[in-house]
């Protein structure tokens, strides 16, 4: 009991010590980034498997049975009983914990008013993959391309069924000029700093960027570099937004 209070206390004082530590993260000009250390800390963790390997088409098929009872806004309890097998087993199944049967999967199928073969769709489903070699992104001719930017599009999502649209960009920009064009559209965007120096505003503030230095901000906001200092100048520009419905 006094050992597992005390690892109880450290592993708290270690949360907390990383808590002020991602408080304390600062801008180029000195104000504290506007995080909140509980919603950074408790994000998902982009390194753990969603499920285990080895029962990774019952843990999808689990998924679809149970998408299909809620969007049907029924009752594990409900569901069971009209496909005629236990609750137990059918909490196994939604949870990935057990492979069922070909007449199991018929019963549900059934009792939902989908084909069997939709349980699979999740599992055979492709994920996209975009490979670029150094130096071969996608030239693309964009406002303010005439005033010395160069966008190269680093990567594509091919799948016009996904809503999530993300847009990664390497910007140089080579040419001073007296016109610096504001971008304003929708989503969410993030800059990195690769070389150079370079004011950049967002709205009505403005953060002078070296290299190491990033930015993440609401697109919406009219934003775009105001002065460049130390060409040239590269930064990783990643856009994300919703696509619209056609």
């Amino acid at each position: 009991m006094v050992k597992a209070q005390t690892k109880n206390r450290t592993s708290k004082t270690a949360a907390k010590r990383e808590a002020e530590n991602v408080a304390n993260w600062k801008r180029s000009d000195g104000i504290k980034a506007p995080l909140d250390p509980a919603r950074v800390l408790n994000s998902q963790d982009p390194h753990a498997l969603n499920e285990p390997r080895d029962n990774i088409l019952e843990v999808a098929i689990g998924r679809e049975v149970r998408n299909f009872r809620n969007k049907l806004g029924i009752k594990i309890s409900d569901l069971a009983e009209a496909a005629g097998i236990s609750l137990g087993m059918l909490s196994k199944i939604e949870n990935g914990m057990t492979s069922p049967s070909l007449t199991t999967l018929q019963a549900l199928a059934r009792a939902l008013s989908v084909p069997v073969s939709s349980f699979f769709r999740r599992y055979e489903e492709r994920r996209s993959v975009s490979f670029v070699k150094a130096g071969e992104g996608l030239a693309i001719e964009r406002r303010g391309t005439r005033s010395g930017h160069q966008y190269h599009l680093l990567g594509y999502n091919g799948d016009q069924n996904s809503r999530l649209v993300v847009e990664p960009y390497m910007i140089t920009l080579t040419n001073e000029s007296d016109v610096f064009p504001l971008f304003q559209h929708s989503g969410m965007e993030f800059l990195y700093m690769l070389e150079g120096k370079v004011v950049y505003r967002h709205a009505e503030k403005r953060y002078t960027m070296t290299p190491g230095d990033s930015l993440f901000f609401d697109s919406d906001a009219p934003h775009g570099p105001e002065e460049m200092v130390t060409l040239p100048i590269r930064f990783l520009s990643i856009i994300c937004y919703i696509r619209e419905n056609d």
